[in-house]
């Protein structure tokens, strides 16, 4: 039985990394939509919410996703088994939390499991490298902790709402916040803004046509 799926998340570039990875199993999972910024207006199976960038005042978009009849179940896409985002206050009915570290393979079969309500256990201990999808500023050289810290930050978030929102400690993100302006030529938080404004480092607010056609604006 193919399953039914929407990978949400505010990026372009993420839902549609997300999508490509997942391509060489499209026997067993069909991506019905890309939503970036929206939520799914078909009925899915699963809905995949990518936790890239995404804000702590937005919970209320999983409860809404929960909450959303067309939804079969909602499954949320973090860094690792120890991810401590995955639970903290987050709202209740999330299906289940898989890892951005599980290679394409066990990423679907863990999924397959889900539907099935069939136990997942949390495969790595969250220290290994993202291993599918992409990302703003790849082709830059950023890393994917990088860019999600410095989309945060072409936001307007400050340190302690970073800190907040990724659950990552306050030495970390200044670790990524330097590591990233190293790499894109800033010294600056207010140059940093502007290379990500330049650089699509803000969010999409579209709904895509995985076919290839042109993006539905919301």
């Amino acid at each position: 039985m193919t399953i039914r799926l929407a990978i949400v998340n505010d990026y372009e570039v993420v839902v549609r990394g997300l999508a490509s990875m997942l391509r060489s199993y499209s026997d067993r999972i069909e991506v019905v939509e890309l939503d970036a910024g929206t939520d799914p207006a078909a009925r899915v199976d699963i809905a995949l919410f990518d936790t890239f960038a995404q804000s702590f005042r937005d919970r209320e978009r999983i409860a809404r996703l929960v909450r959303d009849p067309r939804v079969g179940k909602v499954v949320v896409y973090t860094w690792g088994a120890d991810d401590p985002s995955a639970g903290s206050g987050q709202p209740p009915g999330i299906a289940a939390y898989v890892s951005k570290r599980l290679a394409a393979a066990d990423l679907v079969t863990a999924l397959e499991r889900i539907h099935a309500d069939e136990p997942v256990r949390r495969q790595d201990s969250g220290h290994g490298p993202l291993v599918g999808g992409d990302w703003p500023g790849r082709e830059e050289g950023l890393t994917a902790r990088e860019s999600e810290v410095l989309s945060l930050v072409t936001q307007g978030y400050s340190n302690n709402d970073i800190v907040e929102t990724t659950m990552l400690s306050i030495n970390s993100i200044k670790s990524y916040i330097r590591s990233a302006y190293r790499k894109i030529g800033v010294t600056t938080r207010s140059r940093a803004i502007l290379w990500g404004i330049d650089h699509g480092f803000q969010p999409d607010r579209v709904r895509l046509d995985d076919s290839g056609g042109s993006p539905e604006h919301r």
